[in-house]
């Protein structure tokens, strides 16, 4: 299966092998070729340049992209999509002024969502999954993380990450999953912390490895959740058994996370909302890439991640959704490029870096996915015709995105 796309307005993130990720200045530079073609064989980008250098060949598919861009899909590398239900009145309540503590505190938050997913059985959860799945991928994502941890125990947790290997096995869509056991202490287990993590480490842990379900272990390090020294205990744990860290930190409160997160080599910290200098210092020069989920602090009207001190710093830095049914019941990584322009002033071309080459790093994915790179999966957008791709982040409540491939199959 060839497919031919043609008279591209501007074809967007070429890259050459080898790069993996943008830090710093870098992030301000977006490669692009004007006037381009991009060439599809299966699976795989098999050539691009411009116009006049278009080779004559046979093809089962020809598109004129004239007045369009074609860019790579979205890499979101932080999601909830496996959940059960939804948290629509918890919504409410925040109108009404309670906190996401509050709520968490009589109750709601992850813990409503483990007891609703604990009632629902393995297809269902699927059923369900499987429509967020195919939303997000009409909106141009093309690779995802998926985490677990709205089980809170050894058969939840199993089933979310059943849930999530299904989803790959059915869909041409990247996806890596990761055991995030260490979301919230169960109630029971409120009073009886260690209990519950030896719960994580002696069963979770050894049972998901066994059955390979797993890429990747996260713990969520903040006050009232998980400390430092119980978050190291489970990274070292999860990486024990080949699972590699991704982790929540900094989103409420700065309790040293970041710092031994970096200890262990973590390939992603996520949130981020909350950063003192010192967090960066420790960030700098590392091989762990800083995550921002601007669409959740825009739910909950907390900080947004400070983008600029970082990039002036010279880190890189991710853009993903957190997709889950209470801080962020959206998948949509073309909001979350807008808002991280708009609300962390990242310019256009910083965010789609974020959004795509960056965002596949914080997967593992840089060899495969995030650029237009020959060798590289065939995941792109063509969008509707367009002046720039500033119109992407201006425009940010228009759908400006006419077609999607992913694996060289037009969804």
């Amino acid at each position: 299966m060839k497919i031919l796309i043609i008279n591209i307005k501007e074809l967007i993130q070429v890259r050459e092998k080898g790069i993996s990720k943008v830090s710093g200045a870098e992030m301000g530079l977006l490669p692009t070729i004007k006037n381009a073609f991009l060439l599809i064989e299966n699976d795989t980008i098999a050539a691009f340049g411009e116009m006049d250098n278009c080779p004559e060949t046979a093809v089962d598919t020809t598109i004129d992209a004239t007045g369009k861009m074609v860019l790579p899909t979205w890499c979101d590398s932080h999601t909830h999509i496996v959940y059960a239900g939804n948290r629509e009145q918890e919504f409410v309540d925040r109108i009404n002024g309670l906190t996401y503590e509050e709520i968490a505190n009589r109750g709601g938050g992850i813990l409503n969502s483990a007891k609703k997913l604990n009632e629902t059985s393995e297809d269902e959860l699927y059923n369900q999954s499987e429509v967020r799945l195919q939303e997000v991928m009409k909106l141009g994502t093309g690779a995802v993380e998926i985490k677990s941890g709205y089980g809170l125990s050894v058969e939840g947790e199993l089933k979310m990450l059943r849930v999530i290997q299904k989803l790959k096995d059915n869909y041409p869509i990247a996806i890596k999953a990761t055991f995030l056991g260490a979301h919230a202490f169960p109630l029971e287990y409120k009073e009886n912390h260690k209990g519950y993590i030896d719960l994580i480490i002696n069963e979770m842990i050894p049972q998901i490895a066994k059955e390979q379900l797993a890429d990747f272990i996260d713990v969520f390090c903040e006050m009232g959740y998980f400390s430092v020294e119980e978050t190291e205990k489970i990274m070292v744990a999860g990486m024990q058994f080949g699972l590699i860290p991704k982790i929540h930190v900094n989103q409420f409160n700065a309790i040293g996370g970041i710092k031994a997160a970096v200890k262990y080599n973590a390939l992603s910290v996520d949130h981020l909302e909350v950063l003192n200098p010192e967090d960066i210092e420790v960030l700098k020069n590392t091989k762990t890439m800083p995550v921002a989920l601007p669409s959740c602090s825009y739910f909950l009207s907390i900080p947004y991640t400070p983008a600029r001190e970082m990039i002036s710093a010279g880190l890189p830095l991710a853009l993903a959704t957190d997709f889950n049914p209470g801080s962020t019941p959206s998948g949509n990584m073309n909001f979350v490029v807008a808002t991280a322009c708009i609300k962390m002033k990242m310019t256009p071309e910083e965010a789609i870096n974020a959004a795509t080459i960056n965002g596949a790093f914080a997967m593992g994915l840089s060899e495969t996915h995030g650029s237009i790179t020959i060798g590289k999966k065939a995941n792109v957008i063509i969008t509707k015709p367009i002046s720039s791709f500033y119109q992407l982040p201006y425009a940010f409540g228009s759908n400006l995105i006419e077609i999607v491939i992913i694996g060289g199959t037009i969804i």
